[in-house]
């Protein structure tokens, strides 16, 4: 990056998952050249599909269930089915089954889901039914960094979700009288990878039920590698490369350019800057923290999951957990270091819905559980005996197993520190100040330096909006006003 001669390219984006794409696309369609590097042989990050049992079995390797894959403003703002990407909306969004044969089922109608809770019934249409109203005009502001928007409107709506949002999930769930309603809102809440105790934790729930009912959380057909194809064709058709098996290791690995943005870990950002940094924001971003990290299995079985409870076959996503109270205690294990005997498992059966995934009569599962931090505990008995119990029978459809523990997670994807696939702890402390605190997240105090990963607000999830928010940020430092590709980001600060 030496500024003694001309630029030649206008941006470089180190590491080719979902946000470093979305970045690339983003300023690709405002005119600029951009080129991506990626140390993988492929790219597609956390969006990425193999074969990871047996031949036929298509596994998605870390993100299964896009909650804002069509809604989140990038990827509403991107057509992606012209490059053949294909969603599919499974007839329930999730299940959470409980003991005795029944379940909780959550569809995109939310009477018909709250019917099943019997006398929590308007205790969930009062909490929900509000938020679904608001949540297609709540979307850009929930997926954005900190901040008051100008109509107030919008403002309004916000501090209202924000209101509900700060509580921890242990006090929304006071507001429900029966064991069904508290545990499916555990299993919501639990993807925060909070303590259920703890502050904002009940936000998880509250979007992702706001999800569900609004979009049905569908998945792409053919496995989340389609997604990565997707993007990469979406860069191409705006002039952008990618070059993979990259590896970037200092500023002096860079081709020329005038920004250099980075899909990568914090602390991975200052291994490769080192002294353009000040020392004060290096401190910063070596002390962003992690949560709890994941312990991933996949199975290849010879038919269909026996879910004891009906419709359980008919969600793509499953929450397996039993009651708030046992949620509640197995995510409090993992934030405190300690192995739950019986963990809070997400399930995923996309070839129920898919048969380009698994052969014949076959099923191709995922679920994964959550371990402390950096643990190499293997889990796989903990997972099958609570896929086990909900669905009697399950072991003997087993063919094959493959496991991904904390340590093969961030070998496979450096971002995924100690195996938290979260890009960093989503509480409160840090949930709008990551990875620093900064008026711009996304800018570093070099101003030729922006980082795009989930460590920047939203977080994790595969909604490109890390990506397109820092690509904004480099737009108009570039310019210093707002371009052509900036334009809809700024009208959408409007009142609608």
């Amino acid at each position: 990056m030496n500024t003694t001669r001309r630029a030649a390219l206008d941006a470089v984006v180190v590491g080719a998952g979902p946000n470093g794409l979305a970045a690339a696309i983003e300023l690709a369609r405002a005119g600029l050249e951009v080129r991506v590097l990626e140390q993988a042989a492929e790219p597609g990050g956390g969006a990425r599909s193999a074969e990871l049992t047996l031949p036929g079995f298509v596994h998605d390797v870390c993100s299964a269930i896009h909650p804002f894959g069509r809604t989140s403003p990038f990827f509403a703002g991107t057509d992606l089915a012209r490059h053949g990407l294909r969603w599919i909306e499974p007839p329930i969004a999730a299940a959470h089954p409980l003991d005795g044969g029944r379940a909780v089922l959550v569809t995109r109608d939310v009477e018909a889901t709250a019917r099943q809770l019997g006398r929590d019934r308007e205790a969930y249409l009062g909490l929900i039914g509000p938020l679904v109203r608001r949540f297609g005009s709540l979307i850009p502001d929930i997926l954005a960094p900190f901040h008051v928007p100008r109509s107030p409107r919008r403002a309004i709506r916000l501090a209202w979700f924000g209101l509900h949002a700060l509580q921890p999930a242990t006090w929304l769930a006071r507001r429900f009288e029966d064991e069904a309603a508290r545990a499916m809102l555990a299993g919501f809440a639990a993807h925060s990878v909070l303590p259920l105790s703890e502050s904002i934790s009940g936000a998880g729930a509250l979007v992702l039920l706001g999800s569900a009912h609004h979009d049905g959380w569908p998945f792409p057909a053919g496995g989340a590698g389609r997604i990565a194809d997707a993007l990469v064709a979406e860069l191409a058709a705006h002039g952008g490369t990618i070059e993979t098996e990259r590896s970037v290791e200092a500023l002096d690995d860079l081709p020329r350019s005038r920004v250099a943005v980075f899909d990568t870990a914090p602390r991975a950002l200052v291994e490769v800057a080192g002294g353009r940094l000040p020392a004060r924001y290096r401190r910063a971003l070596r002390r962003f923290r992690y949560g709890p990290s994941v312990f991933k299995l996949d199975l290849a079985l010879d038919g269909p999951i026996p879910w004891q409870a009906v419709g359980v076959d008919q969600a793509a996503t499953v929450h397996l957990g039993g009651t708030f109270e046992e949620i509640a205690a197995s995510e409090a294990d993992a934030a405190a270091g300690r192995i739950s005997s019986r963990p809070f498992v997400l399930l995923a059966q996309q070839s129920r819905f898919d048969r380009s995934r698994a052969p014949g009569d076959g099923e191709a599962v995922w679920a994964y559980c959550h371990v402390p931090h950096g643990s190499t505990a293997d889990m796989t008995e903990a997972i099958l005996g609570q896929i086990e119990r909900f669905a009697p029978g399950v072991r003997d459809r087993v063919l094959a197993v493959s496991k991904i523990d904390a340590a093969a997670l961030e070998a496979y994807n450096p971002n995924n520190v100690g195996g938290d696939m979260t890009g960093g702890r989503m509480g409160l402390g840090q949930l709008f100040t990551r990875p620093a605190v900064r008026l711009d997240p996304y800018a570093t105090p070099d101003p030729r330096l922006f980082l795009c990963s989930s460590s920047t607000p939203p977080g994790g999830g595969i909604h490109g909006m890390c990506g397109r928010h820092a690509a904004h940020s480099v737009l108009r430092r570039l310019d210093g006003t707002t371009r052509a590709g900036h334009a809809e980001h700024e009208r959408g600060d409007r009142d609608d």
